[in-house]
């Protein structure tokens, strides 16, 4: 990103003119100390904000002279095709790297779902009916599967509240489509979910962001913001909160909804990790039944991404017109799925596989923390389970230089600038999977982090 962004500014003030030939990959790389595969990744970055080309043996050459930008497509379309360059990157699986900043659980804690077993079990819930369209809420069954699931949160709820997505991402747009035109203020943790940052840029949102703490949000930017920029929605992960991994506190969660209220403002909480916490974790929106939250769900990270099945809960009425969006983008989400993921629920393994999956994950995220800390890191928070840690380590101020070194060694980092609102802003944090941070090529790779500290 800052290559990236040093070239741009060198091509806007003229170093670099229609038709010029960059230096090459090598040359780059020695002149700024970068790793090779850095260097691939601005120019990639570079092809697609249209400001360079690729000639197949020849290198990469300055395309067109950019024209200034306007501040809105600087905020919306180009932001959001570096969101798409950091999910390309997040989701690339090269042989034998460690992702150790990973979104989801290692694949062994998932394969005791065999997925394979459960086709003719799904076939025979109705086989004419899946070469058909089904209902614009999705599968009936699933959804009052659902009702009991969220019930156990303490979020009660009938079926017509509920919509079924391609996943919590379609879910989180259709919540952007419906509420956010253009020009529209929303509000966002701080570090947070970065497509979603992407999401809000192309829909041409202004986001603000709110300092995310060790107990959750900080209130009193969250205040500040409600009063001034009187926006209508607050994203927000209340639980094992993605990148760091923290808990929302039960005493900020009523506080968050008295401000809500007050300020006449949405609450969008979205729960990707609903199945590896405890039913009775702290959720805003079985404090607040859903009056000013929209709960968002998803079985990505707990069955399989492959599935695509997410969810939205909220009013009646809210979820009519959600479904009937739906319609109109998407025809209908995937009956195969939906049916596949009521078939699971149904068994007595599910139970069985949370139980296994919270177990291991309450062991590696302690494991994981004291082997950090063991290296010098500062952990953020200390949560009993969490997929993710968010730690820094002394003397790094910028966790990206730190990533870079690591790439060398098949090492892939997520640093804190992905998950920031501005990109640009330097951070020393990085996201860690607590089942990644176990391999034991990242403590191999962390020895060479005293080296990196002292070099100038």
């Amino acid at each position: 990103m800052l290559l990236a962004n040093e070239i741009e500014r060198q091509i806007r003030e003229g170093a670099y003119r229609v038709g010029d030939k960059l230096p090459s990959l090598r040359e780059l790389a020695a002149l700024h100390q970068y790793a090779k595969n850095t260097v691939v990744a601005a120019f990639e970055i570079l092809v697609s904000r249209g400001l360079v080309e690729p000639r197949r043996g020849s290198g990469y050459y300055v395309l067109a002279k950019p024209q200034p930008r306007r501040a809105e497509e600087t905020d919306s379309l180009g932001r959001a095709m570096d969101i798409v360059w950091l999910m390309r990157e997040q989701l690339k699986h090269e042989p034998g790297t460690l992702a150790v900043g990973d979104g989801f659980p290692p694949i062994e804690w998932l394969t005791d779902v065999r997925l394979d077993k459960y086709h003719q079990k799904v076939v025979r819930t109705g086989l004419g009916s899946l070469f058909r369209y089904g209902s614009r809420f999705g599968y009936p069954p699933l959804r009052e599967q659902l009702v009991r699931k969220l019930s156990d949160f303490g979020i009660g709820v009938e079926p017509r509240q509920i919509v079924l997505t391609h996943g919590a991402n379609e879910a989180m747009d259709m919540v952007i489509r419906y509420f956010l035109p253009p020009g529209a203020t929303v509000l966002v943790d701080d570090p947070g979910y970065y497509p979603l940052f992407g999401k809000l840029k192309l829909a041409g949102a202004r986001v603000f962001g709110i300092p995310r703490l060790t107990d959750g949000p900080d209130l009193e930017v969250l205040e500040n913001l409600l009063v001034r920029e009187k926006p209508r929605l607050f994203f927000t992960q209340s639980l094992a909160h993605n990148p760091t991994g923290s808990d929302l506190s039960r005493a900020k969660a009523f506080r968050m909804l008295q401000l809500a209220q007050k300020h006449d403002a949405l609450i969008v909480e979205n729960d990707p990790l609903a199945d590896f916490k405890p039913v009775s974790a702290t959720r805003l929106s079985s404090l607040d039944q859903l009056e000013r939250t929209i709960y968002i769900g998803s079985f990505s990270k707990s069955f399989s991404a492959s599935l695509r099945v997410g969810f939205i809960a909220c009013g009646a009425d809210l979820a009519g017109d959600l479904a009937d969006l739906k319609t109109l983008i998407h025809v209908n989400s995937s009956e195969y799925c939906e049916r596949t993921i009521d078939v699971i629920l149904r068994e007595g393994h599910y139970q069985r596989h949370l139980s296994r999956l919270r177990s291991r994950l309450g062991e590696a995220t302690g494991k994981a923390s004291m082997l950090l800390e063991s290296f010098g890191a500062e952990v953020f928070a200390k949560p009993h389970q969490s997929l993710y840690l968010w730690a820094a380590f002394p003397s790094i101020d910028d966790s990206l230089r730190l990533a870079e070194e690591l790439l060398q060694q098949k090492i892939v980092m997520a640093p804190g600038r992905i998950f920031a609102v501005d990109s640009a802003k330097i951070s020393r944090w990085s996201r860690f999977n607590v089942g990644a941070v176990l391999d034991p090529r990242l403590g191999d790779a962390l020895l060479t982090v005293a080296n990196i500290a002292r070099r100038p």
